[in-house]
């Protein structure tokens, strides 16, 4: 897989984490826990990209 492809595909995740926080904040049932582990898990997409982007650019 390319570095572009792959910084796509990152970014599309990302996004993806993103509407799944909005819809379960959105929801009182679901669970607070939830919510914070799907931030960490786009906190930790987010680095990734950044250090690829930087990858990239030093290349």
């Amino acid at each position: 897989m390319s570095l572009a492809s792959h910084l796509d595909e990152l970014q599309r995740k990302h996004g993806d984490i993103e509407r799944e926080i909005d819809d379960a904040m959105n929801h009182p049932s679901v669970d607070d826990l939830e919510i914070v582990n799907l931030k960490r898990r786009k906190l930790a997409l987010k680095d990734e990209i950044e250090k690829l982007r930087a990858k990239r650019t030093t290349h």
